[in-house]
């Protein structure tokens, strides 16, 4: 064991409590006092020298600390560690809107991540509560994953320290990694929520996705261009809106976008606006969001089709619009998964039961569970579980295919003194030995160990089999 460390009892939701190697009380208040002090600041002094943050994320900023303090070579830190970059590269999928409550073991280092697409012209925000009475730092980053690999990703943002929210509007389409991780020590309860928005209002008054008759990348002229916006059918005279606050810079007639207008918005996006039947605005005019700034109808070249709005989107060139302007449909399915389960222990209740990446039966299967697989369950998402396997793997299981651990499976003796370890692993703490002939209780069983628990109340570990 690591001669900084001592055995300390933490209560864990499972089993009432149990011991686990924890930096002792005195090493512990100088971890917390160490990080909390300049948690926030952008420049730290620290035994004499000066070190200039700017350019670390507030995690990164943490992990200097915990260098700075001696503490970054210590198991603890290492595992913690190990745990973030676990999660960046087995995060989950979910989708908008999305809602998690959960259960991260304060003494365990542990992270939790998702995996998302996103569009531009869309707006994220991740807002997770730890429903605790201490103050904890949390790590909130994004990162873009690589279309060329799948493992590559690119950190685009990071909550700012001591956030417990993030907002970013993603540059480009693609799948995207949003991991949250609580400090050294820290976790309990949480609720997770992640929401999609426009970043633009839709720019013709009282209508919506359902009046989209033309999409993006259309072919136009029998294929010698492609249509740059989205073209909103409405009744003649409708009010055309600004979708963002910003500056009308032309207003113009022109043989083919007939009556148009040109407004720049405050993310420095290019809106325009064609076929008008009218004008509302003039050149340098300042607008906001809502305000009318001209009329549906079909001048230019749409003379030959009903009245309509073509509202593009430019910004270093054509974008599509949609996701500009497109609301997300759906709601957050009822909560119904028992959360008194949460942070403890239960196993699989079905034969060959299919772990999925996403909380849908139709998403694709990580791994099949035979029957009595022992899982940690992390998190609730309506009727489903985000569990973690013995091995640290993650996933998602319905609600309905677990089984509390109250009941023993099986029995088996042991015919001479036997570890009982914390993981199923060769490598994993001894917690227990058995007795030669002791009887264990079997509460599951995962690979080619048997998840017990010693007769005489002791502990609930892993023997090979």
């Amino acid at each position: 064991m690591d001669p900084t460390y001592e055995t300390m009892t933490r209560t864990d939701p499972a089993d009432g409590t149990y011991r686990t190697p924890l930096p002792g009380a005195r090493l512990l208040s100088g971890i917390l006092l160490t990080l909390a002090v300049g948690a926030c600041a952008e420049v730290e002094q620290f035994a004499g020298e000066l070190f200039d943050f700017d350019t670390k994320t507030p995690r990164e900023r943490y992990e200097v600390r915990l260098d700075r303090a001696g503490l970054a070579g210590t198991a603890l830190a290492t595992d913690w560690r190990a745990a973030g970059e676990r999660a960046l590269s087995e995060a989950l999928v979910i989708s908008s809107p999305h809602v998690e409550e959960g259960y991260l073991p304060p003494g365990e280092p542990d992270a939790l991540s998702f995996r998302v697409a996103l569009h531009r012209g869309q707006e994220v925000r991740i807002d997770i509560s730890l429903h605790s009475d201490t103050a904890t730092l949390l790590f909130i980053d994004a990162w873009h994953v690589n279309a060329d690999s799948v493992t590559t990703y690119d950190h685009i943002e990071s909550a700012d320290s001591g956030a417990t929210f993030l907002e970013f509007e993603p540059r480009r389409d693609g799948d995207y990694v949003i991991r949250v991780q609580p400090e050294l020590l820290r976790g309990g309860r949480f609720t997770l929520s992640l929401q999609l928005s426009p970043t633009l209002a839709f720019p013709v008054e009282g209508a919506g996705d359902q009046d989209i008759g033309s999409v993006f990348g259309d072919v136009r002229d029998g294929g010698v261009r492609s249509h740059h916006g989205i073209d909103i059918f409405a009744a003649r005279g409708t009010p055309a809106i600004a979708a963002a606050a910003g500056t009308v810079y032309r207003v113009r007639e022109t043989p083919v976008g007939g009556r148009v207008v040109w407004l720049r918005d405050e993310r420095g996006n290019r809106l325009y606006y064609a076929h008008l039947d009218s004008q509302y605005v003039t050149d340098g005019q300042r607008v906001m969001s809502g305000d009318t700034i001209g009329f549906v109808g079909n001048t230019g070249n749409a003379r030959t089709t009903p009245p309509h709005l073509h509202f593009g989107v430019y910004s270093r060139g054509p974008t599509n619009p949609y996701w500009f302007v497109h609301q997300p449909r759906g709601s957050v399915p009822r909560l119904t998964a028992d959360t008194t389960r949460l942070g403890e222990w239960a196993r699989t209740s079905t034969g060959e039961t299919a772990l999925r990446s996403a909380p849908d039966t139709r998403a694709g299967s990580i791994a099949g569970l035979p029957l009595h697989t022992p899982v940690r369950v992390i998190a609730a998402v309506g009727d489903w579980y985000r569990i973690r396997l013995p091995d640290g793997a993650s996933g998602f299981l319905n609600a309905r295919q677990l089984e509390s651990l109250d009941g023993a499976v099986g029995l088996t003796a042991a015919t001479e003194s036997t570890p009982i370890r914390a993981r199923p692993d060769l490598l994993a703490d001894v917690i227990a030995e058995t007795e030669p002939g002791e009887t264990l209780a079997v509460l599951g069983n995962y690979r080619d160990y048997l998840f017990v628990r010693q007769s005489d109340g002791g502990r609930d570990g892993w023997i090979a089999q």
